[in-house]
């Protein structure tokens, strides 16, 4: 599956010639679910967004020369070549939207999780300071049983 950003970088006719491709795929795909030979449905749901994809981009680029702008002009191009160059220059290696995502929350959980441990910790440093080692005293009341 095809991100939006790599079918961006796609010129013309590779991206023509994929979407040509992609298009034999879905045609397939739906001969396999007609005679019962499909085992993955969802790869459909997922082929026919990669040609959706193509046709926006391809549709994006017409608009653009139309306009007279470049590709690079594009909003979403200006905004990938941004990304790429800051994952270059920070060393890291080509990511998706939903790695970052989840790279973003794992920072989230790992950041409550260590406030939570800070927090139990001081709990347990104020309560030595007060002499409470968390067990109950009696308070020298006599317990014993009278027969």
């Amino acid at each position: 599956m095809a991100t939006a950003a790599q079918i961006s970088e796609y010129d013309i006719e590779e991206l023509e010639r994929q979407l040509g491709e992609t298009r034999r795929e879905l045609f397939n795909l739906r001969f396999q679910l007609a005679t019962g030979q499909l085992d993955n449905f969802s790869r459909i749901n997922h082929v026919r967004k990669d040609i959706a994809r193509m046709l926006t981009e391809l549709r994006n680029r017409e608009i653009a020369e139309a306009e007279g702008l470049a590709v690079e002009q594009l909003p979403a191009h200006q905004a990938a070549a941004r990304r790429r160059s800051e994952d270059k220059a920070l060393g890291r290696s080509e990511t998706t939207a939903s790695e970052r995502r989840a790279a973003a929350r794992a920072e989230v959980v790992e950041s409550a999780t260590d406030d939570a441990e800070a927090t139990v910790d001081q709990d347990e440093s104020t309560a030595d300071e007060d002499g409470d080692d968390g067990t109950a005293v009696d308070g020298g009341a006599d317990t014993e049983e009278k027969s």
